[in-house]
């Protein structure tokens, strides 16, 4: 049995069911306090474009976080 593919199935005009709608991308300012799920609390250092953030985390750890920002909650 092959694995389950991470696609998305395209939408059907004559199916009942309405289309997905894609979640919007979460955006984030420079200073926005926030918390990653598996590293804790800190707050955004830099924003590079709708792509990317980098998160102080303290302690001088910084972390690079990719969009889409599933992990990444704004508080």
């Amino acid at each position: 049995m092959e694995p389950s593919r991470a696609t998305t199935r395209r939408h059907l005009s004559t199916s009942p069911f309405k289309p997905r709608v894609p979640a919007p991308i979460k955006t984030f300012e420079e200073g926005d306090r926030v918390s990653h799920d598996k590293e804790g609390m800190g707050r955004i250092h830099a924003v590079e474009g709708p792509h990317a953030v980098i998160v102080d985390l303290g302690g001088g750890k910084l972390l690079r976080v990719l969009s889409p920002f599933d992990k990444l909650h704004q508080l």
